[in-house]
């Protein structure tokens, strides 16, 4: 460390991520390349829209650029842009610390990442660290930077070894100069052929160019294209293009499942790149749903926080919108209330799900792959957005009590069984046997298919559609399904042996505090008991799961069904008749309820007082 600069320690996520870095033996560690090139773009592009309220900021230099110098003689590589620099305190925040959410959430993959599967490597740009994957390959790091506008320079360093040195000094031009001292064994990034592979591989669309010389006081040819990606038409790009585009912007190193290339033109002029990704990024289901989409007006980079441009079902899309008639000055404010912003959004959500049905028609597998990753989060514009729950609801894919595999619910409706009038749903926890519910024995029996849903917001968006096709959403566990219209197979057509009335009247007295009501159940085939909620009551997983978040929940008792054709009830209905026996039939009738509790799912009051109840029953057995 420098004499006399301030010294301070990496935030604790730093330094464990440090330490992977330093001792890293991934295959591919010119990602670091890659990384410290789109942080050079970046800095430039947010220069050039703060430039729009300030122009003084670029007095004498307008024309962006990434140089990238070899100093074989001090082992050392040098990554310069001239974008918008840094202070002492965007160092300590940017450099010193991982300021993103999810760091513990990176941390573990990396660290459960294999060193064989390069799929690891490309996990440092998905959580936007990619400044630290420089330690795979330095010694040492040093960052000699000056913000625009600014007269201070700064200077950042640290050998990774978990602290890090800042102390004023000397720049001529803003920017931000990374110096790299690198390992003794990684000298192959001092070879000027090797450095322009890794340019043309990764770093080929940057919009501004990339400079390598072999001299570092030369400023070098350019190793890039240097054009947006964007703006080219489709026969202009490759699918390699596009996937290293898409690592890029989305930090992802897996191609996408599918790229969205257009121009749209007419009343508004705009230009979109869209990839439908093809892996679940780590902090898909952040709280703030935050979207992953640049947007552009005319070339310059606006933004990449403009919530107004895409609703938060969408926020998986990764990817540019340039717009031509969006004014180049326009701020966060503007945005929130932008008529042309508001269009173009209307516009992107309806080409983007419209691509997606055609990638679900013609690659059903690959959408099966998409839909397991990002249904849940679709599933979440389906509550939401009103406009677009139609074209949603076609993309929906379910597991249901007949099959494993994903069904639309065009697929269901098409063998609903003559005299089905509604389509079935159960909710419950992932992992949860839904499919072997009691309340789902009967509608089982009879063939009817019931949707098993284990998604969170599958707690919400059937009651907000209520209809689809002309066809009712149901909960199998609400109301008292009217089952008499689907044929009963054979087994269900037998009689029921005893009149379990006066055993009903019994429960009922038993548990008048407990429950709502008990009667016979027309969806039990195997299970003796089921609770369910009444019609207009919320559904059992929903008032559960509203329960446990705090929110204020009706209380509303749930209604026990008996089934009638069960040994267990009809066994109990014979006791029923005698006196004597009204104490046990109580005991029976506590004990049963708390089974229907534990198949539904819910917690019960009182653990230990049901396992005395079993215990209790169990010597009577004996």
């Amino acid at each position: 460390m420098s004499v006399g600069a301030e010294t301070k320690e990496f935030q604790a996520e730093v330094g464990r991520l440090l330490r992977l870095m330093a001792h890293s033996v991934y295959s591919e560690k010119e990602i670091f390349l890659r990384e410290l090139i789109s942080n050079a773009s970046d800095a430039c592009d947010r220069l050039r829209y703060a430039a729009i309220a300030d122009p003084t900021l670029i007095d004498g230099d307008s024309n962006f650029e990434v140089q990238i110098r070899i100093d074989k003689e001090n082992r050392r590589l040098i990554v310069s842009d001239n974008g918008i620099g840094m202070d002492r305190d965007d160092l300590i925040k940017y450099l010193g610390s991982i300021a993103k959410s999810g760091a513990s959430d990176f941390l573990e993959t990396l660290e459960a990442a294999s060193s064989s599967d390069k799929s690891s490597a490309h996990i440092i740009g998905q959580f936007g660290i990619g400044f630290y994957s420089t330690f795979m390959v330095a010694a040492s790091v040093e960052a000699l930077t000056k913000k625009a506008g600014d007269t201070q320079a700064w200077l950042w360093k640290s050998d990774g070894e978990g602290a890090y040195s800042i102390e004023q000094s000397e720049k001529s031009s803003r920017g931000t100069d990374i110096i790299l001292t690198l390992k003794d064994d990684e000298a192959e990034f001092l070879e000027a052929f090797r450095l322009r592979h890794i340019i043309k591989s990764y770093s080929d669309h940057i919009p501004i160019p990339v400079l390598l010389s072999e001299d570092p006081k030369d400023k070098g040819e350019q190793a890039n294209a240097g054009r947006a990606i964007w703006t080219l038409s489709k026969t202009e790009t490759s699918d390699e293009a596009h996937k290293e585009f898409y690592s890029h912007v989305g930090g992802m190193g897996e191609g996408p499942w599918k790229t969205i290339h257009w121009k749209a033109e007419g009343a508004l002029e705009y230009a979109g790149l869209l990839y439908l990704p093809s892996v679940k990024p780590f902090n898909l289901f952040n709280p703030e749903r935050k979207n992953r989409v640049k947007l552009y007006v005319r070339r310059v980079f606006i933004t990449e926080e403009a919530d107004e441009l895409l609703p938060g079902y969408l926020r998986f899309l990764v990817g540019v919108i340039d717009s031509e008639d969006l004014p180049l000055n326009v701020s966060r404010e503007m945005l929130q209330r932008n008529s042309v912003l508001q269009q173009i959004r209307t516009g992107v959500v309806r080409r983007v799900l419209r691509e997606i049905e055609d990638g679900a028609k013609t690659d059903p597998e690959g959408y099966s792959d998409f839909w397991e990753n990002f249904g849940a989060v679709l599933k979440e514009g389906v509550y939401e957005d009103v406009n677009n729950r139609e074209a949603l609801l076609k993309l929906c894919r379910f597991r249901t009590t007949e099959s494993s595999d994903l069904v639309s619910l065009e697929d269901y409706i098409s063998r609903m069984k003559d005299g089905q009038e509604a389509i079935y749903f159960i909710t419950g926890e992932a992992g949860r046997n839904l499919a072997n519910s009691p309340q789902v024995e009967g509608f089982k029996s009879r063939g009817i298919e019931v949707l098993l849903l284990t998604d969170p917001v599958d707690d919400f968006w059937p009651g907000a559609v209520g209809v689809f096709d002309n066809k009712p959403i149901r909960s199998v566990t609400q109301g008292g399904e009217d089952l008499d219209k689907i044929e009963e197979t054979d087994s269900e057509k037998d009689e029921v042996t005893s009149d379990i009335d006066p055993l009903i009247e019994k429960i009922k007295g038993a548990l008048s505090s407990a429950v709502k009501d008990v009667r016979v159940s027309k969806r039990l085939t195997d299970s003796p008991v089921c609770i369910v909620a009444d019609d207009g009551d919320l559904d059992l997983h929903l008032s559960r799961m509203l329960q446990q978040h705090g929110e204020a929940v009706p209380n509303s008792a749930r209604i026990l069904e008996l089934n009638p054709k069960h040994p267990l009830i009809q066994g109990l209905s014979k006791k029923s008749s005698q006196e004597s026996m009204d104490e046990e039939i109580t005991l029976y009738a506590n004990v049963l309820l708390d089974q229907a509790r534990i198949a539904a799912g819910e917690p019960l009051e009182d653990p230990a007082l049901y396992g005395r109840q079993i215990a209790e029953l169990m010597i009577k057995g004996l």
